[in-house]
């Protein structure tokens, strides 16, 4: 019987790993929709997605049609998105006897009172689960507790498109680009995300104030933050850029910044900013509330810069630190390049066979 692999979107990131698993297996790949608080706005045109996905995949019509996926689908995986879609598809994995695998991103549990009422399910699912793929180490020390064991726990190593995000750049290009997007002489600092509070723009916003050789900060994104980051002085908002330009945007920046904040509801799961930023050769300054420094691709001052969260004069004075030194930039940003090279989507599919061999053989 083929494998349901259920997910809220095909954003393009996802694309190499889904084409591997296709593959490598019967495998079908259904897309709900929903659950895109942290989906950029441009990832949403699922119709457009599933036209031109270069593998079985389908529209989920919801939780009640997750329900029946047991009857004419062998395992299935499920990941942490879209409300009521992972229960229920849970739920139709115990009715059919299916095997059930658990694809995880939580690292610190949820503190609001929904995720409070959810959790004798949550950690039922953790716990009963076939196999589990974790989005790297921390995700996997976190389900190990869950589960009381890490037996049956794989790690899928989060990536991107080497050959997108690690091409050179020219100085042709980069000059064309300051030129489109009107940035001033000097160096940049880069932001890429969406401007919310919980990814640590406020912060950053009130740090840029405290760096003091003189930069452009630039941020690549939108989001409810937009109008603050456009009154910040020495800060220019682009907007959502086109994801094949995003290379350049690093390789025109001197370093990025990842600067998100815990919360009740929030933390943040992987960022892939890092890796883009880290093929591209360029340092990154990110928190201890980001899910690639917990999970051990950004170290403190050796692949990148490790602040606390939520600490403007510390964010600045790793700014500054950065701004001031070429060395260190470059010996931070060559190290990151050499560590991101090891997070492929082969290893990412090889996790998921792996977890998918546990599961068939725990169900039998």
């Amino acid at each position: 019987m083929p494998i349901a692999l259920v997910t809220n979107y095909l954003p393009p990131y996802r694309i190499p790993l889904f084409i591997r698993l296709a593959e490598r297996h019967e495998i079908e790949v259904l897309c709900f929709g929903a659950g895109d608080r942290y989906i950029p706005e441009w990832f949403r045109d699922l119709d457009a997605q599933l036209e031109q996905a270069p593998f079985p995949a389908r529209r989920l019509r919801g939780p009640l049609e997750a329900l029946t996926l047991g009857r004419r689908y062998g395992p299935l995986i499920a990941p942490f998105a879209g409300g009521a879609v992972l229960p229920a598809t849970y739920a139709s994995a115990r009715r059919y006897g299916r095997p059930f695998v658990l694809w995880a991103s939580v690292w610190a549990a949820p503190r609001s009172p929904t995720h409070a009422l959810t959790l004798p399910l949550t950690r039922r699912m953790y716990r009963d689960a076939d196999a589990v793929i974790a989005y790297g180490e921390h995700v996997r020390r976190f389900v190990a507790r869950e589960r009381g064991t890490a037996n049956g726990v794989f790690v899928a190593p989060q990536s991107v498109e080497p050959d997108v995000f690690g091409r050179t750049v020219s100085e042709a290009e980069i000059a064309a680009f300051r030129t489109r997007h009107q940035l001033p002489p000097g160096p940049c600092v880069l932001f890429v995300g969406r401007l919310v509070p919980e990814k640590g723009v406020g912060v950053l916003l009130d740090a840029w104030r405290q760096v003091s050789p003189p930069a452009t900060l630039v941020l690549v994104g939108d989001g409810p933050l937009a109008a603050g980051a456009r009154a910040t002085p020495g800060a220019r908002l682009l907007g959502p850029l086109p994801r094949t330009e995003l290379p350049t945007a690093y390789a025109v920046a001197e370093l990025t910044v990842v600067p998100s904040i815990p919360t009740a509801r929030f933390r943040e799961p992987w960022a892939l900013v890092c890796n883009e930023s880290m093929h591209q050769g360029r340092p990154v300054i990110a928190t201890t509330a980001v899910g690639a420094v917990a999970g051990g691709l950004v170290r403190d001052n050796e692949t990148g810069i490790v602040i606390p969260p939520n600490e403007p004069p510390a964010l600045a004075a790793a700014i500054d630190r950065l701004l001031a030194d070429p060395a260190l930039r470059a010996r931070l940003g060559a190290a990151g390049r050499t560590a991101v090279a090891a997070y492929t989507y082969d290893s990412m599919a090889d996790a998921f066979d792996q977890a998918l061999a546990q599961a068939a053989a725990r169900r039998s």
